[in-house]
């Protein structure tokens, strides 16, 4: 669960980047709708789907010189009061100063029961507006199903895959199973 800190007036970007610093480490916050949000600590078996995204793209991502990361907050110059944290980040440019960046290639979301309006709302309203972003995953952690959002022109298209299915990463010139996802957890 998701803890909002109230204020009076909308926080854009740099204010939040300034305010962030001065909480705890280990804290994680994101920013959205220029609301700093207190992101919940994420069970087991959201890790290990995170855990499971990020070593199957992450060797896909490597011989092309791109990394798999977690915990980076993605920025985009079209809406100034988000900065959401994805659980996957995949990124190809030099590494950054800081946790934050404007240039993904691809993200994903592991769905929780009390994120997921959010996650498959705002946060994809957020990511058409970050043109470097050709994939975005929308994870389930309840059950073996992946929508997979990809930019076509000027739109993000879906398709929706189950168990049996496979994520065709032709960016990377591959694809993961969507049981390699699930990899060590009953569905």
């Amino acid at each position: 669960m998701a803890l909002a800190v109230k204020r009076n007036a909308r926080m854009d970007v740099a204010t939040f980047q300034l305010w962030a610093e001065a909480c705890p480490e280990h804290e994680r916050w994101e920013l959205l709708d220029g609301e700093p949000v207190l992101m919940a600590s994420p069970g087991e078996r959201h890790q290990t789907i995170g855990a499971n995204l990020i070593r199957r793209i992450g060797d896909l991502a490597e011989p092309r010189g791109c990394r798999a990361l977690p915990g980076l907050a993605i920025l985009s110059a079209a809406m100034d009061d988000f900065a959401p944290i994805p659980d996957v980040v995949l990124r190809c440019d030099p590494p950054l100063a800081d946790g934050y960046a404007s240039d993904p290639l691809l993200v994903a979301e592991v769905l929780s029961p009390s994120t997921m309006s959010l996650d498959r709302g705002r946060k994809i309203d957020f990511y058409r507006t970050v043109p470097s972003l050709k994939v975005l995953l929308i994870v389930y952690s309840d059950e073996a199903r992946v929508e997979v959002w990809r930019r076509e022109a000027e739109a993000l298209g879906v398709t929706a895959l189950g168990r049996d299915g496979t994520v065709a990463l032709p960016e990377l010139d591959g694809a993961v199973p969507v049981r390699d996802i699930y990899r060590g957890l009953s569905v």
